[in-house]
C-alpha cells in the first residue's frame, strides 16, 4: 500500500477535514473516531506519513515512536479505559494490509473501550 497524501487522516492533519481532538503532542494526534464501535473509540495517528503500523515502526524516527506511546498512554488515561486509571480494559487494533482490511493508507490504532466489547471483531477459535 502506498501513501496516499490525499487520505482522510492527512487531510484532518492539515486541517481540511475538522476532528473531534482527545490530545496531541509534537508527533502525535488523538481524535474521536466519527463511526464509533465502542461506547469509546479514539484514533491514535503519528503526523509523519507512515501507512501502517510496519512502516512506521520500520521507518519512524525513535522521537516519533516515544511520541506516540506518550499519546496511546494520554488516551488510555484520558477516556478512563485503563486498568491503571480505575477502567476495565479496552482494545487496541491496527489493522494492517489488505488481509488486516486496512481502508486508510495512514498508520492510525483504535482504541475502544467503556464497555465490554465480547468478542466483537475477534474471530472465535
Amino acid at each position: 500500500m502506498n501513501y496516499d497524501k490525499n487520505n482522510i487522516f492527512a487531510k484532518i492533519l492539515r486541517g481540511e477535514i475538522p476532528c473531534t481532538k482527545v490530545f496531541e503532542n509534537e508527533y502525535s494526534l488523538a481524535f474521536k473516531d466519527i463511526s464509533p464501535q465502542a461506547k469509546i473509540h479514539i484514533l491514535v495517528i503519528p503526523k509523519g506519513a507512515y501507512t501502517d503500523i510496519d512502516d512506521f515502526y520500520t521507518k519512524a524516527s525513535e522521537k516519533e515512536i516515544i511520541s506516540f506511546s506518550n499519546a496511546v498512554k494520554e488516551v488510555l488515561k484520558l477516556t478512563g479505559v485503563s486498568q491503571q486509571s480505575g477502567g476495565n480494559g479496552f482494545r487496541a487494533i491496527a489493522n494492517t494490509g489488505s488481509d488486516g482490511i486496512q481502508e486508510v493508507p495512514h498508520f492510525h490504532l483504535h482504541i475502544l473501550g467503556g464497555e465490554n466489547l465480547g468478542l466483537r471483531g475477534l474471530r472465535k477459535s
